[in-house]
Order: structure tokens, then sequence, then C-alpha cells
């Protein structure tokens, strides 16, 4: 009987051993890593798209600026080819769009104004008219640097301003506004900046002291609703300057078309080691097309 029992306790069930459970703690772990591992790689591939990247101390990130591809341009054009970053706004989207920088050099009534409105009729360029006709800006080396660089960082806001991603920014300096009298840091500043300088001036200087001439009369006589003489904003009021016959000094007037040759000579000397051009008025409003 002992040994009936015995035999009866091992049956078929008995050999049949039953596979263990897989622990859910062990499934958990594996999942956890997984998560972490694909966490990792979703991390570095952001990190890598704005620009950030840790720095030696740990758990600290540091902001690095994105670089912008380098333009299809010739290489010695690379310096004149800028990336201003206002202070004032994000140029987002347009932030890898180039900027150049150029300063109209002219003298009053020698047609800056006209040109000047040719240019901003151009989408992508912003010339921001005569900034240092205001004493205080031209008053020394320093506030003339201030002035050019808010202008050149797009930090300068004006009629002139564009919504549009800004491709060139300039304004007008007339050369009895500061540029003749501190001609060396000018130069520094246009040759380290990558600043041109386009020169725009007359043939023709008696025309020129007529147009002058003219402006110092309406500026005499102070016309609210009169006919000026010196606008020249339509083809209508050339005309009215061109009849315009003002009283000149013949004594000075040899002179005073002498002094214009010298002021003109000494500022081409001064800007000679600058990238810069030299356009005539005549020329500009016989051929608007002229490539500049």
């Amino acid at each position: 009987m002992a040994d009936d029992d015995l035999c009866y306790c091992f049956t078929k069930d008995s050999f049949l051993g039953k596979a263990p459970k897989k622990s859910p703690l062990l499934l958990r772990m594996v999942v956890v890593v997984l998560l972490m591992a694909c966490s990792l790689y979703i991390s570095s591939v952001c990190l890598k798209q704005v620009g950030i990247v840790s720095v030696d101390t740990p758990g600290i990130l540091k902001v690095v600026e994105r670089q912008c591809p380098v333009p299809n341009i010739e290489p010695w054009e690379i310096p004149y080819v800028h990336y201003p970053k206002p202070k004032m706004y994000s140029r987002a989207e347009c932030e890898c769009n180039p900027v150049r920088y150029f300063a109209i050099l002219s003298m009053q009534r020698s047609g800056s104004g006209w040109f000047e409105t040719l240019l901003n009729n151009h989408t992508n360029v912003s010339s921001n008219g005569e900034i240092f006709s205001v004493k205080i800006r031209r008053r020394n080396d320093s506030t003339i640097v201030e002035t050019l660089d808010r202008v050149y960082n797009l930090d300068w806001l004006s009629s002139a301003s564009k919504n549009e991603c800004t491709a060139a920014v300039g304004f007008k300096w007339m050369l009895n506004q500061g540029v003749m009298q501190h001609p060396d840091e000018v130069v520094e500043y246009f040759r380290t900046r990558g600043v041109s300088a386009i020169f725009l001036f007359r043939r023709n200087l008696l025309r020129r002291m007529i147009s002058v001439l003219a402006n110092e009369y309406d500026r005499g006589v102070k016309l609210l609703n009169g006919t000026h003489k010196s606008h020249v904003h339509s083809p209508h009021e050339a005309e009215i300057l061109a009849r315009y016959k003002p009283l000149i000094n013949t004594t000075l007037l040899i002179h005073n078309l002498k002094q214009v040759e010298n002021t003109t000579a000494q500022a081409l000397e001064y800007f000679k080691s600058t990238r810069h051009m030299i356009l005539y008025y005549e020329d500009i409003a016989k051929n608007r097309t002229v490539s500049i």
C-alpha cells in the first residue's frame, strides 16, 4: 500500500515543469531604458538644430549663434557683406540675409535727395537721409561712431526702414557735416566695417550754385503756400528753378567755384583707400538704369 501511494504521487503532471512567469519589473526596466535612449537621441537632434551645446560645467547650457552659409559671391566681396543683429528687434527669418553698408557722400544741391529717393524705391534698400544734419551727432569722434553703429546695426528707425529683408542700408552725408572735420576716423571706420562710399557730385558747378542761391531765397522768404524756387520734385518745379535768375557776386564767383572743386578733390583723396565710386547727377538724370 505504501508503494502504491508512492507511485501515485509521481504522476505525469509531476514531471511537466511549468515555465516561470517573466518578472514585470524587468520588462519595465527595459521599457524605461529604451525611452531614455530615444529621449537622448531626440534631444541631441533638437540641440543641433537650435544651436545649443553644453559647456564644460555640468548641467549648464550655452546658446551658440547659428552660422549663416557663405553667400555665393566673389571672395573679395566677402568683407562688404554683413549680418547685423539689431538690439531693438529680431531679424527672424532675415537673420541670414546678407546686408551691405553704404554712405552717399555729397554736397547740398547736388541731387542727393532725388538719388536717395531712387534707392529707397527698392524694396530691400534703406537710405536714412541726412542723419548728421543734427549737430550733436557729429560733435566728436565718439558720437559719429555711435551714430554709424546704430545705422549699420539696423537700429536706426526712420521712414526709410523696410519691413522686408534689408539687403543694403545707409544714409547721405554732406561733406560739411563732419566728414571733412574727422576724415581719419571716418575712413578707418569705413575700412574696418566694410562700408562702401558713393560720391555724388554735379559736373555743372554754376548750376549747383544757382540752386544753392534758390534754396537760400526760399529759406529767407519762408514761403508757406507760395512758389518755391529750389524744390525739384517734379518737372514743373525743375522748370521753375531753371528760370530762376539770382544775383551772383562775380567778384567771388571764381573763388567759390574753385573752393567747391578743392573740397571735392580733398574728399576723394581722403577716401581713396576705401571702396568707393563716383557718380554725377547729370549722368544719372540722363540714364537712371546705369549700374552702380
